[in-house]
């Protein structure tokens, strides 16, 4: 992108701040709240004056007028506030998003405007410098006064920085104003705004001169009247259009592509940056300017500065965009220390900008005094910090697989993912041991410490898992209990994961009824409880009937004795590995029965010529299979098509063949897993009956 591209981009996000300072302002103001005055109104209501002696009907009645009265005063100011907020809220919605040419008209619409009344404001302030009954400027030039005219508080050195300034508003009024431009009025238009500091340079009485300002800015307030009149049925059209090219986007492209694209348009998170930026100096410029700026300490400083920075639901979204921002480069540093460069990896920033910004809601955190929000404020970065801490583990959990399960000799990706596992579980001891000395026990403490034990489980889980990985490549032997101990270390943490989120959902039910309760907060409690809590135990116990069945499955096939391996002498279709124990299959197919087990997760077919593995009908025909003699290699036809094939052509094993003794080990095991998937792949887009009726085909034969 090019400096002046660049330029133009930053232009129209600074373009965009302005609606967005608007409507926190408006959200500052608080609208629905009860003013002081109505307040004193009900309060001042008194009835002393009312005669003891009237009737108690009567005091009834006046005092059920009144209230009526001071109801309908009420409601009336509230929904005039209510009508405020909303007008306000949509222009400047409606500004934000506007397309960068329209975003243009309107600032020169307000620029016009602004430079009239700073037109006015500027020549007021220099004619209330003057005092009566002193000479003008002009009987001081004939006279050839250059004492007065060269004295700083004469009325030349008053005038002049005021006569530049009219001149160049006049000129720049001229040059943007939207209104009729003809060539004549383009020309007074800079004389205009001089007129007054021109008549109060003449020897006219002053009383006369201070009404000037008022008619040099009705010309140039005419012309902007006449020009947003006139362009009021533009605005109209400008926005029905944008809403028809909304919907027609929509409903060809989806309503998640609309969204993704005005996002990318209005540069969102840029703009949010910017304007977050923006107030927070403001803020800090009030805060150092004040009188009692220079007794605040560092750490006050920031803490009104935080506080102040999500004041409101427009200032909150600020600060998510900056937190964002964080998050994303901390993903990107250590994406960058573990050499890796998957692209599911660079969405911590998003992910982490909706959690913040969830939990704020969640907490009413825009809602609470000052005092309060800045601890709730850093109870949420603790529960975001351990939220990263998960997230950097799902980053390097992947990297920690691939490196035992291929048997990269890197040692150098090995120990930078270790370095990172070891950062994931030194940090949540520290942030525990830091929170448990300085805080008591409560529902928020409780939930940090359950995340920080969970991400310790799943790093030992991972760390564990990588171990038996690194183990297995130093065998030399097939290890077959390797799943078993997998499937084991895997169920403890997703088992410890699943008590966690029961836990969880009574801490926050606590939370919620004795604490503080709220719509968004039970909405959340639902979503994990079903999300966390049912799916997790349907989709593990649906894992546990799969893996019981295939095991039940397996042990009703007859294993191979050892003379049929001797004579079968060859390597599992598979893994490409030797066998020294198989399972023997109703079509008379050898296999390590873990990996038969494996593939039973998948379908009931033989990965060879796609027989029903177990059949219920033909059980009695599968255990005859235990006595009869083992196939001959020369009497199984030649399948060798349908074999999963390897990455190197040098490395095709075949089935009949005896296996290249000098292929290593951790070769035939990166190969097992891919031979196991795209079977499946191949196997799932065919027809079954076809499928079973030549795997029957080639068995007869």
């Amino acid at each position: 992108m090019s400096i002046r591209a660049k330029f133009l981009a930053w232009v129209d996000v600074l373009m965009r701040v302005a609606p967005l300072f608007l409507l926190d302002e408006i959200l500052k103001m608080n609208l629905f709240n009860e003013n002081s005055s109505s307040t004193q109104l009900g309060n001042s209501t008194n009835f002393d004056m009312i005669n003891d002696t009237i009737e108690e009907s009567t005091l009834n009645q006046t005092e059920a007028i009144l209230s009526s009265t001071f109801d309908v005063y009420t409601l009336s100011i509230t929904l005039f506030k209510c009508l405020i907020f909303l007008i306000g809220c949509f222009c400047s919605l409606a500004i934000f998003m506007l397309w960068t040419r329209h975003l243009v008209i309107i600032y020169m619409y307000v620029i016009s405007v602004g430079l009239i009344f700073l037109s006015y404001w500027s020549n007021v302030s220099a004619i209330s410098l003057l005092k009566e009954g002193n000479p003008s400027l002009i009987e001081d030039i004939l006279n050839v006064n250059v004492l007065r005219l060269s004295s700083p508080d004469g009325t030349a050195v008053t005038l002049l920085p005021h006569f530049l300034l009219q001149y160049v508003m006049g000129t720049i009024f001229a040059y943007i104003h939207l209104g009729p431009k003809h060539h004549r009025i383009q020309q007074i238009l800079p004389f205009t705004f001089l007129m007054p500091l021109t008549l109060a340079i003449l020897p006219i009485p002053l009383n006369i001169v201070k009404h000037a300002p008022t008619f040099a800015a009705v010309l140039p307030l005419v012309l902007s009247k006449i020009a947003i009149w006139s362009a009021s049925i533009d605005i109209f059209k400008t926005l029905i259009s944008g809403y028809r090219h909304a919907v027609s986007f929509a409903e060809n492209f989806g309503l998640s592509a609309l969204v993704e694209n005005e996002w990318q348009r209005l540069n969102v998170p840029c703009v949010l940056r910017a304007f977050w930026t923006i107030r927070l100096l403001e803020q800090f410029a009030s805060l150092t300017l004040s009188p009692e700026g220079e007794a605040l300490s560092f750490m006050f400083t920031i803490q009104k500065l935080l506080v102040s920075g999500c004041e409101t639901l427009i200032a909150l979204l600020g600060m998510t965009s900056i937190i964002s921002m964080i998050c994303h480069y901390l993903g990107v540093l250590f994406q960058m220390f573990l050499m890796s460069d998957e692209d599911e990896d660079k969405s911590i920033g998003t992910v982490s900008a909706i959690l913040f910004y969830i939990l704020s809601l969640q907490t009413g955190l825009t809602n609470l005094q000052p005092d309060k929000r800045f601890i709730r404020l850093c109870r949420n970065m603790c529960l975001l910090l351990t939220a990263l801490l998960h997230f950097l583990h799902n980053m390097v959990s992947p990297i920690l697989m691939s490196l035992s399960a291929s048997h990269n000799p890197s040692r150098k990706r090995h120990t930078r993912a270790l370095l990172v596992c070891a950062f994931l579980l030194i940090s949540p001891v520290i942030l525990l041991l830091i929170l448990w000395s300085r805080h008591q026990p409560s529902t928020w403490l409780l939930a940090v410490t359950v995340f920080s034990i969970e991400v310790v489980v799943k790093v030992l889980v991972s760390l564990a898992t990588y171990t038996l990985f690194l183990l297995d490549a130093q065998r030399q032997t097939f290890w077959e209990r390797l799943d078993d101990y997998i499937y084991y270390i895997k169920a403890f943490g997703n088992s410890v994961e699943f008590c966690f989120g029961i836990f969880l959902f009574f801490n926050g039910a606590w939370i919620l009824i004795f604490e503080s309760g709220g719509s968004i907060r039970a909405v959340m409690l639902l979503i994990h409880s079903y999300f966390n809590i049912w799916c997790e135990a349907r989709a593990g116990w649906s894992v546990y009937m799969k893996r019981r069945t295939a095991v039940q499955k397996i042990a009703s096939l007859p294993e191979a004795s050892s003379e049929e391996l001797q004579k079968f002498d060859d390597v599992c279709a598979i893994c490409y590995q030797e066998m020294t124990s198989a399972k023997i299959t109703r079509c008379r197919h050898y296999f390590h029965g873990v990996c038969l087990r494996k593939w039973l997760y998948v379908q009931d077919k033989c990965p060879l010529c796609h027989e029903i593995v177990i059949n219920q009908d033909l059980k009695t025909e599968t255990e005859k299979t235990t006595n009869d003699v083992a196939v001959e290699p020369a009497q199984v036809p030649n399948l060798e098509h349908l074999l999963p094939r390897r990455a190197t052509p040098s490395r095709n094993i075949h089935l009949h063949h005896q296996p290249h003794r000098g292929s290593s080990t951790s070769e035939s095991r990166e190969s097992s897993h891919s031979s196991i998937a795209s079977n499946a792949t191949t196997n799932s887009n065919q027809n079954p009956s076809s499928s079973g009726g030549s795997g029957r085909m080639m068995a007869g034969n």
